[in-house]
């Protein structure tokens, strides 16, 4: 099959293309580096011929909630008419679990949006929602950092190898459709101040913890991150081995 990987010189997109060429499929990157603007629908016609499937996992930069919708209702009215043109079989995107219930959260609000989009473009579809990724433990801390201070929340979180996320969206890639979500998290539940610790034990930088519940950028969050209550697949990887060998 030849799949398109939207956001494919990124995180997660750079990880699933090898993955997908391992297992005998024609994998092409499509991003703004390869001529491809899925805000403007620059490149997109191109890209997509001949494409039997498209993976999404772009992401919008700007945090700014206005900003993330327009990028992603945006980027979905484009993808999905391109898709529609060449006769796309299959859409994968990546999203995030527990998305559709924190409302007051407007990145989140923006990909419940993608997601909505997904379900009314006529493309058969998979939804594939994890959890944060281990990736991101590090720079919520750096944004949390005083002084030698990292004041975060104790916001239960069960956090993902950015590798078992790309296995999972390959896997979906390949599968038929779900027309629907599939869940898949970390293998344990962590507070976020407990990421931070077990960070700084792993690779000490003269920082320290202090929680925090109104800092960090989960601070308030309702308890909805983990996953917890929903049926989801659970990755391998911890995130002490992830530390030590990541």
């Amino acid at each position: 099959m030849k799949i398109v990987v939207v956001g494919g010189t990124g995180l997660i997109g750079s990880q699933v293309i090898p993955l997908l060429r391992a297992s005998g499929h024609d994998a092409e990157p499509a991003s703004p580096s390869t001529g491809v603007d899925t805000v403007t629908g620059e490149g997109l016609a191109r890209a997509l011929t001949g494409a039997d499937v498209v993976v999404d996992v772009t992401g919008s930069r700007d945090l700014d909630p206005e900003a993330a919708m327009t990028f992603f209702t945006r980027s979905a009215d484009h993808l999905f008419a391109a898709e529609r043109e060449a006769g796309v079989r299959h859409h994968v995107v990546l999203s995030i679990v527990g998305v559709d219930q924190v409302p007051d959260y407007g990145y989140y609000r923006a990909k419940v949006a993608q997601e909505q989009a997904a379900r009314d473009s006529e493309v058969p579809f998979t939804i594939v929602r994890t959890t944060q990724f281990f990736e991101f433990v590090a720079p919520v801390m750096d944004l949390s950092t005083r002084g030698t201070e990292v004041r975060l929340s104790s916001q239960p979180l069960r956090p993902i190898a950015s590798a078992d996320v790309a296995a999972a969206v390959a896997d979906a890639a390949t599968d038929e459709p779900a027309y629907g979500i599939r869940n898949v998290t970390g293998p344990e539940v962590y507070t976020l101040d407990r990421l931070a610790e077990l960070t700084l034990a792993a690779k000490p930088d003269g920082r320290t913890v202090v929680r925090d519940e109104s800092a960090g950028l989960f601070a308030g969050m309702p308890d909805v991150l983990t996953g917890s209550g929903t049926k989801a697949e659970v990755a391998p990887t911890r995130y002490e081995d992830w530390l030590t060998h990541g």
